[in-house]
């Protein structure tokens, strides 16, 4: 009978909760003070939960959403409940975690803090460059990586020799004509020379076997030839890095524009935590006292 008792009580409660959300003030019956649940020597009031239902929940679903709520902090408190008698001997390691915890987030806040006020976050393109220059050798490629351009076309085309002359000439008029050809006959051209890729990726393009090495086409920049059973391939690989050799700045720029700032705004940590002890020391609001053992090794 009781427990039929509270849950009434609960379910007017909620009502009362979910009539609020569109009015602002409570019915006579009710206040801020009236309790939805008890569990574990703890009380949830009916201004505990006003803030958590959705504003533009329907009535309906305001009551379901909130029945659920409350069930869930019973649950809660329960199990809270449990844990603390469970394992009451660990309470002082946890509250001292709980206390470095504390202490971590607001040294955190108070570092960030730090840094909005006094980090210039724009790096110039100057600064990557010597940071690039100075620190080059930490930046060794695992794997070659190459800039070129590759077409594919059907082996029956009869203009391939003079689409292969056009590819591999350095004239602005060969080039136009190798570019018209290509629109033309709707040839498929796929163009790294404006970026570093990973020569994996160029291969990808190439009819290649995944069993064979291809590190021989590494060490020309003419046009080479490759054929399946449909298409024939022209391609030219114009600048190769090889493993080992530094990774061009162009992959690193993201990275090093980070470490930059990284660097700054460990400075400016630093810098403000400084001040703060010297601070603190030279006016007396801290004081370093020596301990006894020092003091007998001096004497």
């Amino acid at each position: 009978m009781e427990m039929k008792r509270t849950i009434i009580i609960r379910k007017v409660a909620i009502a009362a909760v979910v009539a609020l959300t569109g009015c602002q003030e409570l019915p006579s019956y009710l206040s801020n003070d009236a309790v939805l649940a008890r569990a574990g020597g703890k009380e949830l009031h009916q201004r505990d939960v006003q803030s958590v239902v959705p504003k533009k929940m329907s009535g309906a679903d305001s009551m379901a959403f909130l029945d659920m709520y409350v069930e869930r902090w019973v649950r809660k408190q329960l199990k809270l409940q449990e844990a603390g008698v469970l394992f009451s001997s660990s309470e002082a390691d946890i509250d001292r975690m709980v206390e470095e915890y504390r202490q971590a987030l607001l040294i955190r806040k108070l570092e960030q803090h730090y840094v909005n006020k006094g980090v210039d976050t724009t790096i110039t393109e100057e600064a990557i460059a010597a940071y690039y220059k100075t620190h080059k050798n930490d930046f060794r490629l695992d794997r070659p990586m190459v800039k070129g351009r590759i077409v594919r076309f059907p082996e029956e085309y009869r203009q391939a020799r003079r689409l292969k002359e056009a590819m591999a000439s350095k004239s602005v008029a060969d080039q136009h004509d190798f570019r018209d050809m290509c629109v033309k006959n709707n040839f498929t051209v796929t163009d790294f020379r404006e970026r570093w890729t990973d020569f994996t990726e160029f291969l990808d393009y190439l009819p290649t076997l995944q069993s064979q090495s291809y590190n021989s086409v590494l060490a020309s920049t003419a046009v080479q030839e490759m054929r399946d059973i449909r298409s024939h391939y022209f391609f030219q690989i114009d600048a190769v890095r090889r493993e080992g050799d530094a990774a061009p700045i162009e992959r690193l720029r993201t990275t090093i524009r980070r470490i930059l700032l990284n660097q700054r705004q460990s400075e400016a940590i630093r810098r403000h935590e400084e001040e703060l002890y010297r601070e603190a020391i030279e006016s007396g609001e801290a004081k370093i006292f020596k301990n006894h053992s020092t003091e007998k090794a001096e004497d």
